[in-house]
């Protein structure tokens, strides 16, 4: 996406937006906005092929979702929303052109829902969800009532989009297509940063830069929040200080405003001593294992404290923080299996995600099922990919999701099958979805642990492995 294009936030408001229509309304991210606006009071429709869960709720909320793509969906519509997923020559799209609508990207929607809001925005290559998800139940938890977009559901609420009361609005910053340049947060999170999406900004040096534009994009009197143990942002925070701006830093580094000691991850969760530029904290829990997601915490907990919110408030909210659907998200049990999503596709988060569940397991096997998510990714990066699906006990790897891309012979699922470095008969490719379930039938046992992994559509796997599962233990 060319930026250029795009409207500098601030200069709309959601009012402004009249009646709303999203091309896509079941994708997350979409979901979440529409979710946001139609708790807002502005009327919302949208259209889909197929019946994502989102789409119940927003029913109830009073949002119109046509089952349908076509020019009919757009009578009467103000404003049309498309996602970059969308193609240009999409026939609403078109029709919208052609009508004279106004066409907004979700970003610069998201942007006007923003104006008059004390925006803190998070961005970085993984933990955006996370982070951004248990920004928001801090600020709950305050008394503060937010108006929040994240790219995923809270567990507890069920929800990844509200217009609250209060002062603040927080929201995922989305680097993948270099959206997140027109935003204009206070507050900008910037978790990590790592080679990805490097269709879009050519190079990591391309990305880095990507992020210190975001995080200078700052109010004057807000302030940077970033990881000091990430080798990622080094260079990103030296350079803003060095211009003058904010930078806060939290992590293990002996030099973080935050500093994290006696990290321990185990099923029941993750805890950490923290101090404050040199002050104690305490003991801060998380009921979510692993240290990456003690990292995430922290990012919360700084900005939170920067912000000046009670640390009582800060560690009863991570207390009782419920976790993020498609996040270390616990679908059932059946038959003695333990089935979990997780939405991890890039190398690195898939390492974290299968360690930490390695440490579920205990001593049962784990298996995961993964469907990888871009075919430039998943040739760019196959070597790691692989190394991490390793990990597991047992591979079963589906054909690459990768909407509007081409593939070309002997790459994507086939391929990374191969380059996995597990025993022939651990791993598998398995092209054809409904052919997955049988398998893991048939590789599972009691006790074992079976996580689907992966962007979307994946997410809707974990039921049809659940009923498979319970199907054969019933027949056994």
């Amino acid at each position: 996406m060319n930026t250029a294009e795009l409207s500098p936030a601030g200069k709309l408001t959601a009012e402004d937006l009249g009646s709303v229509h999203l091309i896509g309304i079941g994708g997350v991210g979409m979901a979440g906005l529409a979710r946001l606006l139609l708790t807002r009071g502005v009327p919302v429709t949208g259209s889909e092929l197929r019946e994502w869960p989102a789409l119940a709720g927003l029913r109830a909320l009073g949002g119109t979702v046509h089952m349908a793509h076509e020019a009919a969906n757009l009578d009467g519509v103000d404003t049309v929303v498309y996602s970059t997923a969308i193609p240009q020559d999409h026939l609403e799209l078109v029709e919208a052109r052609r009508r004279g609508l106004r066409v907004l990207h979700r970003s610069e929607a998201l942007a006007a829902a923003m104006t008059n809001r004390q925006t803190i925005a998070v961005a970085g290559t993984h933990g955006k969800t996370t982070t951004t998800s248990i920004m928001t139940v801090i600020l709950q938890h305050a008394g503060q009532d937010p108006s929040f977009v994240i790219g995923g559901e809270i567990s507890e609420a069920g929800s990844n989009g509200h217009h609250g009361t209060g002062p603040h609005f927080v929201a995922e910053a989305d680097e993948s297509d270099k959206s997140f340049l027109i935003y204009r947060p206070h507050v900008a999170i910037v978790t990590n940063i790592e080679g990805d999406h490097l269709n879009n900004w050519g190079d990591l040096d391309g990305l880095k830069a990507g992020f210190r534009q975001f995080a200078e994009l700052t109010e004057p009197d807000g302030f940077v929040v970033t990881c000091a143990d990430d080798p990622g942002t080094q260079g990103l925070i030296a350079d803003l200080r060095a211009a003058g701006r904010t930078v806060y830093t939290y992590g293990e580094s002996p030099d973080a405003d935050l500093r994290l000691s006696d990290v321990v991850s185990t099923v029941s969760g993750v805890r950490y001593r923290a101090e404050l530029d040199g002050t104690p904290l305490g003991e801060i829990k998380l009921a979510l294992p692993g240290r990456h997601m003690g990292l995430n915490s922290a990012a919360a907990v700084l900005t939170a404290l920067r912000l000046g919110l009670p640390l009582d408030k800060i560690t009863e909210a991570l207390a009782s923080f419920p976790g993020v659907r498609r996040r270390f998200e616990r679908k059932g049990i059946a038959a003695g299996v333990r089935v979990y999503d997780e939405y991890a596709y890039h190398p690195t988060s898939v390492k974290a995600a299968l360690r930490t569940l390695r440490e579920v397991a205990g001593d049962g096997r784990l298996l995961v099922v993964f469907q990888p998510y871009r075919v430039y990714r998943t040739r760019d990066l196959q070597a790691e990919l692989a190394e991490g699906l390793a990990l597991a006990d047992e591979a079963i790897i589906m054909e690459v999701f990768g909407p509007g891309e081409v593939r070309a012979p002997g790459e994507g699922g086939v391929a990374l099958t191969a380059a996995t470095d597990l025993p022939a008969g651990h791993k598998v490719f398995v092209p054809d979805w409904e052919d997955v379930p049988s398998e893991v039938v048939r590789r599972s046992r009691p006790g074992d642990v079976v996580v689907t992994m992966g962007a979307p559509p994946i997410s809707l796997m974990g039921d049809e492995l659940l009923a498979a599962l319970a199907e054969s233990e019933a027949g056994a």
